[in-house]
């Protein structure tokens, strides 16, 4: 299992060669479906670290405040070396899915109804709190 850093370190790199950079926003959306493809394909996570429910949908903690700096600009890489992730093909393949949508389409798939983010953050009353892996991969 690799560290959710890690794999937003790849993320934000393959991005930035591909001459594709994308914001913060974007990062989280891409790690939350990296997670959601992880669990229902492997039945293991792909990172060990929470996600959380916030406004704009599904966080991981960690990797939002290193990259907070960047506010909505693109990320330029701060490790000018991808690191090395587990399952790269998967990552890559949902990377180059995503990073072309709009942050606000990214947004609004995570906020579907039922969607697991929805059954947590409600109308904000479960905001910060985490999403069970569970629901991640049972309701997406």
């Amino acid at each position: 299992m690799d560290r959710a850093m890690d794999i937003a370190d790849y993320i934000v790199n393959k991005c930035s060669e591909d001459g594709e950079p994308i914001s913060n926003l974007q990062l989280q959306k891409i790690l939350y479906f990296i997670q959601r493809d992880s669990l229902r394909k492997t039945g293991k996570p792909a990172f060990a670290e929470s996600v959380e429910a916030w406004q704009f949908g599904p966080v991981v903690p960690g990797v939002y405040y290193s990259f907070a700096h960047w506010g909505g600009s693109p990320i330029v890489p701060h490790r000018p070396k991808k690191p090395e992730i587990e399952d790269r093909e998967r990552v890559d393949e949902i990377v180059d899915a995503e990073r072309g949508k709009s942050v606000w389409d990214l947004v609004r798939l995570t906020h579907k109804p039922g969607s697991a983010w929805s059954q947590i953050y409600g109308q904000g009353e479960g905001r910060g709190h985490a999403i069970p892996t569970e629901l991640i991969r049972d309701a997406g």
